[in-house]
């Protein structure tokens, strides 16, 4: 744990094992509910340190924090193919992605403004100045999952502190030591005492006591639809800011390179064995494209390789879980029983799936209907674009899609009428860059990353009038 700048033991402890080996990587502590609210006192007092430090040396922290996970790249990356075993290209590119958010944090410091006001627009605002600006909510409870425990951090982080908040951080319990490194690289940095504090322990515990505490004043969180919603229930009147579940899907109408979107549909589908938010899971794709696209992607994986994390040319590791593996069997197990074909993969060996290709897939079975979260895609084909639209909204979830299409025409059809956040235009729904805007609607969640997009979330407006 780190609390108010101190490491600390914890009376209990627990054994982190790699996914991949099953070997103990370390011995964590649990934090106990003192820890807890020991950690969010010392964020509230905190506040006012933050408070006071001016934009620029808010700026300067972050450009710090990314100068040490550029100089510590590789220490890095290996922590995340020991907790949670993503293979070693990924996770450079994780730190990478990682480096460029706090870059981000750190230009958005400066441009935290507000507007000014024209007060003489009413009748009586004549003689009347006024301008809002913008102050920081105080301390943020953040809770984080295990796909992307050091970027989607510093998606918490980052803004957090551009903003002058302090943070309490729950992080998954399957990847507590990129945590805690993350809090290593922010005392290096000169983040004073007290501003990040790091809790570890089940969210049932730890998660709950930050979700009530009437001193956290937004909740921010990264999970399960499930989680998600016992957080809205339990918060009140707090703030919450909610990135959940997806079955992110593709259309795919016409196009000139049909290798070129087969190989951006396998790595969609496929990256981190599909433990992304927004994976590719469900592909739409015009029927006379089929043969020609389905073939493509056979093509693309026979160049995958699956294995150690930590082996340079691995592509596709283990799960988080050997039971996340075993569920992933089973929706493989029903969607066949149902009718659907396999056309590649299909097989688990312990906690590692092989990279699963499916088509013929009713509707209403698992792998349609929710989140995968793991190597898993199904193909369906179609006649008309407005069925492929039709067919994508049929979800629960409304997180990112992609279209990929020729017609400028079409292309704004699918902006209109797809019901997500986000409509990627001639690439994958597992585009994303950390700048932009990013959460969905309906069961995806509510509210938006993004640095810029985060501050206005983690703020709050204050009006100032004068009297001339």
């Amino acid at each position: 744990m780190f609390i108010n700048g101190e490491w600390k033991q914890g009376k209990t402890s627990y054994e982190l094992k790699s996914p991949f080996s099953g070997e103990v990587v370390a011995h964590i502590p649990f934090s106990a509910k003192e820890d807890v609210l020991e950690a969010i006192e010392a964020a509230k007092q905190a506040k006012v340190k933050m408070k006071e430090l001016t934009i620029l040396e808010r700026s300067q922290i972050l450009g710090r924090v990314a100068d040490l996970f550029e100089e510590q790249l590789e220490e890095c990356a290996l922590i995340l193919t020991q907790e949670n075993a993503k293979p070693l290209i990924a996770a450079r590119g994780e730190i990478l992605r990682t480096i460029e958010t706090y870059r981000f944090a750190a230009e958005e410091a400066k441009q935290l403004t507000g507007e000014m006001i024209p007060m003489d627009a009413a009748k009586g605002g004549k003689g009347k100045l006024g301008f809002t600006k913008r102050e920081p909510l105080g301390v943020i409870g953040a809770i984080t999952p295990f796909n992307f425990p050091f970027n989607l951090v510093a998606h918490k982080l980052g803004p957090a502190f551009a903003a002058g908040n302090t943070v309490v951080l729950k992080p998954a319990s399957q990847t507590p030591l990129s945590a805690l490194k993350t809090a290593e690289i922010f005392e290096s940095a000169g983040l004073p005492a007290g501003a990040l504090n790091v809790v570890i322990g089940r969210g049932g515990e730890v998660g709950d006591l930050l979700v009530t505490h009437p001193d956290i004043k937004l909740i921010t969180f990264t999970g399960s639809l499930e989680v998600g919603l016992d957080i809205k229930a339990k918060s009140g009147l707090k703030k919450t800011t909610l990135e959940l579940g997806s079955n992110s899907a593709v259309i795919i109408d016409d196009a000139e390179d049909i290798q070129a979107i087969a190989d951006r549909c396998v790595e969609g589908a496929f990256t981190y064995s599909g433990q992304v938010c927004i994976s590719v899971q469900r592909i739409y794709i015009k029927k006379d494209l089929y043969e020609v696209f389905s073939q493509a992607m056979l093509k693309t994986l026979e160049g995958w390789t699956i294995g150690n994390p930590a082996e340079e040319t691995t592509n596709i590791s283990a799960l988080i879980q050997e039971k996340e593996a075993v569920r992933a069997e089973e929706w493989i197990r029903e969607a066949v029983q149902a009718g659907a074909d396999i056309i590649f993969g299909g097989k688990r060996h312990g906690s590692i799936v092989e990279p699963t290709i499916l088509v013929n897939s009713p509707a209403h079975v698992s792998i349609n209907c929710n989140e995968a979260f793991a190597p898993l895609v199904v193909i369906h084909t179609y006649e008309q674009f407005e069925e492929a639209i039709s067919n994508v909204n049929d979800s629960q979830y409304g997180l990112q899609a992609g279209v990929y299409t020729t017609s400028l025409e079409k292309a704004f059809q699918a902006i209109d009428q797809i019901e997500v956040g986000g409509v990627i235009i001639n690439d994958i729904p597992s585009f994303r860059v950390d700048q932009m805007p990013y959460g969905g609607v309906k069961n995806s969640g509510m509210g938006r990353e993004g640095i810029k997009y985060a501050m206005e979330e983690m703020t709050e407006l204050k009006l100032a009038v004068f009297n001339l």
